[in-house]
């Protein structure tokens, strides 16, 4: 089940425009490695958006490998593809964020870092 992702709307719909694509090809289970490592980023997520999110920050913009564009994923859905990408072996068909404002995502480097910053002074203390 996907309690993560938002529902398909043109889910039930006879009229499903997508229809005319076909199934979905299978595709293979991760690896130990590729589910270990989602799993990492699953974690760092979580704890990505329990620093940010009380900041403002609605999600984290990555970069496309494939159209060389930057992608802006709200917490809700980067949990729902990751959590989909280890259950399923690739993550959720998405519509993109609508008009997404740059200034309330940041990149998943500046997530890192930010939580490095936090641990580091409650190190110090």
């Amino acid at each position: 089940m996907l309690e993560d992702v938002p529902r398909d709307p043109f889910a039930d719909d006879p009229n499903d425009p997508t229809a005319a694509l076909g199934e979905l090809e299978r595709c293979e289970p991760l690896t130990l490695a590729e589910r270990e490592e989602a799993l990492t980023d699953l974690a760092d997520v979580e704890v990505f958006r329990s620093l940010l999110e009380p900041r403002g920050v609605l999600g984290l913009c990555l970069d496309c490998p494939e159209c060389g564009e930057h992608h802006y994923f709200g917490w809700d859905l980067l949990r729902g593809n990751l959590r989909q990408m280890i259950n399923h072996g690739r993550p959720q068909v998405h519509e993109p964020a609508f008009e997404p404002d740059p200034a309330h995502y940041v990149s998943w480097e500046y997530a890192r870092g930010y939580v490095d910053g936090v641990i580091d002074t409650e190190e110090s203390r």
